[in-house]
């Protein structure tokens, strides 16, 4: 993808460039931007599955860890405790067909013995009783359970008397969407799976007639400690500058988590470079939680226990899920994929900075419709941030195609991709901090 003129020109000012027009110079710093930010996502995807509390959503904090204190930062981690299943067989069969599920959290394991029962459409009437649910829902960019739009039916399916029930997330891709879920709910009283659209006709058929079934749900589970990184420089200013990102996810995230993590990861870098005293004047605080997947556990914990109060915070920055992700052609079951960034991301920014930020993110699709930042638009987790009494801030979140499913991978992201965004958040950073003329 070649950045556009106007998402360049964003971050000229900050790149020491000309702001005339596409220069040399402009094109090389975007090619060596693009490099850099596409050497974060590969790091980052080399780590594997982001569980929270996992080897890889561990290793990657470290990771980080190690990397912002060499840029400058003092760092420490925020530790909490996170439900967590590993599962050693996740599987939904009928007769000869067997299928990979997605063990639905808070995870109520069957054990390796499964459970064996009819399955039945949820969708048709009468009893449920002693049967497995399979639970088809509507189409959409699924991102939580607690949306009605499953959490109903599936409640309607228990009250009905399922002994367990598989939802198939029906969606844009054919494969399985995990689904986001609060910890601080009670855990699922029945065990419950994510199916494929993909891989859910024979079981359709098969539960039309009430055919028997056995879903197995096996692993191991409880809690386990995961940790936010949060990375201060100390400027010795009165207020500081929040910039947060998620790095926990169900699988790789590569480009849900990312691309908005390499943002982070290359602003971290270029405002370390600032000298004391020049713009941005403050104090300047990254964190990259954990905890994401169970409804952001980790940035309410860090809201609650260590982030500066309101009254300190000069600006918060949120860069949230599916910042520059890889946009596809629809045809049919094909997905092909195009050099253009998906434009269901949104941005959002509080009034204060709504002009600076729609003028910084010009003709970057989907993010040149910034929103005003309200309890409507904010989104994610920057509405906590914003229930919590910090007035000036910018976020952005998105559902990209590949969304919360395993094939997130390397496909569905790159660094020309990231580089536009990066430089618009530099740029709508320093308007931000500009000083107000008197």
């Amino acid at each position: 993808m070649i950045p556009s003129r106007r998402g360049l020109l964003g971050g000229a000012g900050l790149l020491g460039l000309a702001a005339a027009g596409p220069t040399a110079a402009m094109a090389a710093a975007a090619r060596a931007g693009a490099a850099d930010l596409q050497a974060t996502l590969e790091r980052y995807f080399a780590f594997g599955s982001k569980a929270s509390g996992g080897r890889g959503d561990e290793a990657c904090g470290a990771w980080l860890e190690g990397e912002l204190t060499r840029a400058g930062y003092a760092c420490r981690r925020q530790a909490f405790e996170i439900p967590f299943f590993e599962a050693r067989q996740a599987t939904l069969a009928c007769g000869e067909v067997r299928a990979s599920v997605i063990p639905q959290a808070v995870v109520a394991p069957t054990g390796p013995q499964g459970l064996s029962a009819p399955l039945r459409l949820a969708s048709l009437p009468g009893d449920l009783t002693g049967s497995i649910a399979l639970v088809v829902l509507p189409y959409k960019r699924w991102i939580a359970l607690a949306d009605p739009e499953a959490s109903r039916p599936l409640a309607q399916a228990i009250a009905r008397g399922a002994a367990g029930a598989v939802l198939v997330t029906t969606g844009p891709t054919g494969e399985a969407i995990a689904l986001n879920v609060s910890p601080r709910q009670p855990p699922l009283q029945k065990p419950v799976a994510v199916l494929a659209p993909k891989d859910a006709a024979p079981f359709l058929a098969a539960a039309a007639e009430g055919r028997a079934a056995s879903l197995t749900l096996d692993g191991r589970g409880g809690r386990r400690s995961a940790f936010n990184l949060i990375a201060h420089l100390d400027r010795k200013a009165a207020k500081t500058v929040v910039v947060s990102t998620p790095r926990s996810g169900w699988f790789g995230c590569a480009a849900e988590r990312g691309s908005g993590l390499a943002v982070w990861l290359w602003l971290a870098r270029r405002l370390a470079q600032k000298t004391a005293g020049a713009p941005p004047d403050a104090n300047l605080e990254f964190l990259a939680t954990s905890g994401h997947e169970y409804q952001y556990f980790g940035g309410e914990e860090y809201l609650a226990h260590a982030a500066p109060p309101p009254a300190a915070t000069r600006l918060w920055v949120h860069i949230g899920a599916s910042a520059a992700a890889r946009d596809w052609h629809e045809l049919g079951p094909r997905l092909l994929p195009l050099p253009s960034a998906d434009a269901q991301r949104v941005l959002t920014a509080t009034a204060d900075l709504l002009p600076s930020t729609r003028q910084a993110f010009q003709g970057i699709p989907g993010l040149e419709a910034t929103y005003l930042a309200d309890k409507a638009m904010a989104g994610g987790e920057l509405t906590n941030v914003m229930n919590a009494g910090y007035g000036t801030a910018i976020g952005l979140y998105g559902v990209h195609r590949y969304f919360h499913t395993a094939a997130d991978d390397l496909h569905c992201v790159s660094g020309e991709l990231v580089w536009p965004v990066a430089a618009a958040f530099e740029a709508a950073i320093a308007a931000a901090l500009k000083p107000t003329p008197r």
